[in-house]
């Protein structure tokens, strides 16, 4: 069965005592387009923090009710790695350009969304020990989405397996709010995905697509 991953989010999180937190993001291989980590939020209302947990720590999900069961306590849980262990290529780029630019420009890009001011230009310095094909789904919300003869519409979402946790299609809306449609195009015709342009570039043509 497949699922709309939109869906998923907010799903709870039940640890060996009792629930402990909701999904809030998913992290995925752009290679493989398997996702490998769930973003769980296990914060309050005075304290927002996220952890990381495998894929390999739930048990069999109960896709009907949203519940997704690990094998941790709920004390185990909150003390899970946090997003900057396994960091997203977002997340990679941001403290990149921190520290390329300085505090204040990493924090107009990400309070005031103004990426585009930045030059595109340069590759900023990420660590080669850091994972480049880790993303996280809802970073690609809205990217624009290419095929190789020119823009066919922006990412809305994906459609997961669940027997494989493997994203198969992307979700992408074409045209304006008046004339738009959605189509389903397949992960396999993805040729890259790039942080600077907030693109996702096909190896089809837009006929072929």
């Amino acid at each position: 069965m497949v699922h709309d991953l939109n869906s998923l989010v907010g799903s709870s999180i039940i640890a060996t005592d009792g629930e402990v937190g909701t999904v809030r993001d998913f992290l995925f291989d752009d290679r493989s387009w398997r996702v490998l980590y769930l973003v769980v939020d296990v914060g309050n209302w005075f304290q927002r923090k996220a952890v990381v947990l495998a894929i390999a720590d739930l048990e069999q999900p109960d896709w009907a009710k949203k519940c997704f069961k690990v094998h941790f306590t709920r004390e185990q849980v909150r003390e899970s790695p946090d997003i900057d262990t396994e960091k997203p290529v977002t997340r990679q780029q941001e403290i990149a350009m921190e520290q390329y630019y300085g505090q204040w420009a990493a924090w107009v890009d990400r309070e005031m969304g103004l990426a585009s001011s930045m030059p595109t230009g340069i590759t900023l310095p990420v660590s080669t020990a850091e994972d480049e094909h880790l993303r996280g789904a809802w970073a690609l919300w809205d990217y624009e989405v290419w095929a190789v003869d020119g823009d066919l519409g922006r990412l809305q979402g994906f459609i997961m397996d669940e027997a494989t946790w493997h994203l198969g299609y992307l979700e992408v809306k074409a045209g304006d709010w008046l004339h738009s449609r959605s189509m389903l195009i397949p992960t396999g015709w993805v040729e890259s995905v790039s942080w600077a342009n907030h693109r996702v570039n096909l190896h089809h043509t837009r006929t072929g697509v």
